[in-house]
């Protein structure tokens, strides 16, 4: 998991989609960044992590994302908002295709479900759970602050004035 890279993307995701920094869409995307990650369910369910349904599985598939904005699309009936969702859903898997751990990312379920990684890996995987806010989850966290930080910048940077003439 590439957790403040996924947060990053969606701030950014907001901001272009309302155009200013608009706090429930900054909000509203970044949980849809971070979506996939709901299949960490599947440890308390004893599904194991390279079963289909495990982590990094079928819920990390460009099939899943480009799902989630065919499904946002249509009952939004916004074609924009559809695409930007399916981006940022699919934003998830291919940040931890980056990442230096786990079994590998399930991208092209249901037709296939081989885990795979980038031949480039430069992120560290983040811990999961509470382990996270541990001294190496604070690592993770310094590691991903460089390359999200145009992402943060352009989520959070202020809108500018309205322009009196």
């Amino acid at each position: 998991m590439a957790s403040l890279l996924h947060i990053a993307v969606g701030l950014a995701a907001g901001r272009l989609y309302k155009g200013r920094p608009v706090l429930l869409a900054a909000m509203g995307f970044s949980a849809l960044s971070m979506l996939p990650d709901a299949d960490v369910i599947a440890f308390a369910l004893d599904i194991p992590y390279s079963d289909p349904f495990g982590h990094r599985g079928a819920s990390h598939s460009l099939a899943f994302a480009a799902g989630m904005g065919v499904l946002i699309g249509l009952v939004s009936r916004r074609l924009r908002l559809g695409l930007l969702v399916a981006a940022v859903v699919a934003s998830h898997p291919l940040l931890d295709a980056l990442t230096d751990g786990g079994l590998g990312v399930a991208l092209l379920w249901p037709w296939d479900d081989a885990r795979m990684f980038a031949p480039w890996r430069p992120i560290p995987v983040s811990p999961i759970g509470a382990s996270f806010v541990s001294a190496r989850g604070l690592s993770v966290m310094l590691a991903e602050l460089l390359p999200a930080l145009p992402l943060l910048i352009y989520g959070l940077w202020p809108a500018r004035p309205p322009q009196t003439t």
